[in-house]
């Protein structure tokens, strides 16, 4: 007798239920799956977080650490070459005024002798080539204004401010360097012709306003007298640059390439010969040299 094998029909329904159940639970256990696998990698994203953090921190702590060897070397360096420079005896020759027809003249002698100055010039287009010259030569500029009109540049600071600027853009647009911000006051600091046209206080604010601006002005502790008369006698120039250069250890000289002090030319040579007689050595003038400063304005 065949045996009757009898199929229990599940309704559909009830089986709809059991295969979401079963997809429920395959989803869960997939959702704890990947859970898992989530927490795990955010564990070893956090760790590895954690040691790139840790490996930035040894770096900082590093850099600051060779940060701190190299200022202190830089210190020291600084310290170092600032006493070499206090030691040492170091002329600073400087010409105001110029180019004029004595310019040339005054550069034959200092390459005949292999001596830098510093020439605080005025705005001549005429003389141009000369400007060229002067940088090729490796001369230092300073700026004396463009115009050295009294009248002009001491009626206000910005009048002032404006005619450097002025010669600082000439000066550039022929030599192709940047100003090194470093002037001489028509007059000096403490001229009293500036009186009569911006008033008795009138450098004051002249000085505050080139300060802010990043100038550094020089006037001098050496002065050659060519300045006193049209024509100084060649003589007393020498005479002067060489005894008052004795009192300083770094004499900034003032002289003047003007048409007229053919003498201060003539006097050159012997006052290159009698400081170098006297163990100075020559340099130019930067905004880090010691800067003599008859006024100064707090």
């Amino acid at each position: 007798m065949r045996n009757l094998i009898i199929k229990k029909k599940i309704p559909s329904g009830l089986l709809l239920v059991k295969i979401f159940i079963f997809t429920l639970c395959i989803f869960s256990l997939l959702q704890v799956a990947i859970g898992e696998a989530s927490v795990e990698n955010k564990e070893n994203e956090s760790a590895l977080l954690l040691q790139q953090i840790s490996q930035i921190r040894n770096n900082n702590t590093k850099l600051k650490s060779e940060n701190k060897n190299l200022q202190s070397g830089i210190i020291k360096k600084e310290t170092s070459y600032k006493e070499k420079i206090d030691n040492t005896k170091i002329a600073y020759l400087t010409f105001d005024d110029g180019p004029s027809q004595n310019t040339l003249a005054i550069l034959k002698i200092l390459k005949q002798y292999n001596i830098k100055a510093t020439f605080f010039v005025n705005g001549q287009p005429k003389y141009e080539s000369l400007y060229k010259q002067i940088s090729d030569d490796g001369h230092t500029f300073g700026n004396h204004t463009y115009s050295h009109d009294y009248k002009k540049i001491y009626s206000s600071a910005s009048n002032f401010k404006m005619d450097i600027k002025k010669l600082d853009i000439f000066l550039t647009a022929i030599t192709g360097k940047k100003p090194n911000h470093i002037l001489r006051f028509p007059g000096g600091s403490n001229n009293t012709i500036s009186n009569n046209y911006g008033g008795i206080k009138t450098m004051d604010p002249i000085i505050e306003e080139m300060s802010k601006s990043d100038y550094t002005y020089f006037d001098w502790n050496v002065d050659s007298s060519d300045a006193l008369i049209f024509r100084q006698k060649k003589d007393i120039i020498v005479r002067e640059v060489l005894t008052q250069s004795t009192e300083h250890k770094h004499p900034i000289i003032l002289m003047h390439d003007l048409d007229p002090k053919t003498t201060t030319v003539q006097a050159l040579p012997e006052i290159i010969k009698g400081l170098q007689n006297q163990g100075f050595v020559f340099d130019v003038l930067t905004k880090n040299t010691y800067s003599p400063q008859f006024k100064v304005v707090n």
